[in-house]
């Protein structure tokens, strides 16, 4: 392993770790504070979460792009912004990293290290509103990056920000983040059994988007890897 991939897999684990951390933390102080009122606290998490994940992807992004999402891995790998072997680095790096950021966040709260969550998030609506959830986000992503825009840590932190209210799963869209979740009896837990739901309907989410967006904005493909290069199509 080469010191550039390992400082790309620790940035991975560590930013994904920081991410979960802000996401159980922040769910953790704003339900102990808004005297049981779930709105409030949902607006806490959702504010804390959108601004924590700008500004990982703004500190991490140049070292390993910023992914902390084993979704976004994924899709990236499929369309060769990183190899196979890479994206089999980062995403045990990122779920790894994501259950250390729940610990994290219950032992700064004086909770559990691991408390399993009974927190039910069950049915097909909540599946498909992950579906919707991570469908949106790698759309956001990819007509970003694909135009080399500067605002794309605003963009995907503004989506995720507006997709906690909109869907009625509370937009985890990262099946990383899923299963730290499940081990966080806390306001933002998932039980364990409603995890394979979720995770399938991430993944299908996300790779839905990454074939529209081939359509959409496709890209000039180098020929120096034996690919097929279409001179007409704008660049991105």
């Amino acid at each position: 392993m080469t010191h550039t991939l390992l400082r790309k897999i620790v940035s991975e684990f560590v930013g994904t770790g920081f991410l979960v951390a802000a996401v159980v933390g922040s769910g953790i102080m704003g339900e102990r504070l808004a005297a049981g009122n779930v709105a409030i606290a949902l607006l806490a998490n959702t504010i804390a979460t959108g601004a924590a994940l700008f500004a990982l992807i703004l500190a991490f992004g140049p070292i390993s792009g910023g992914h902390f999402n084993p979704a976004v891995t994924f899709v990236d790998a499929i369309e060769r912004g990183v190899s196979w072997i890479v994206a089999a680095c980062y995403i045990p790096a990122q779920c790894a990293g994501a259950i250390c950021g729940a610990v994290t966040a219950h032992l700064m709260f004086g909770l559990p290290a691991i408390s399993v969550s009974r927190h039910a998030r069950s049915g097909s609506a909540q599946a498909f509103s992950e579906f919707i959830a991570t469908f949106g986000l790698i759309c956001v992503l990819w007509g970003c990056t694909r135009q080399h825009s500067a605002m794309a840590p605003l963009a995907v932190a503004a989506y995720v920000t507006a997709a906690y209210w909109f869907t009625s799963s509370t937009s985890f869209a990262n099946p990383a983040v899923t299963i730290a979740r499940s081990l966080s009896d806390t306001f933002t837990g998932i039980r364990p059994v409603d995890v394979p739901p979720f995770v399938t309907a991430q993944l299908v989410g996300a790779i839905a988007a990454t074939f529209l967006f081939r359509w959409l904005a496709p890209r000039v493909l180098d020929i120096r890897t034996k690919r097929l290069a279409v001179p007409t199509e704008p660049s991105a």
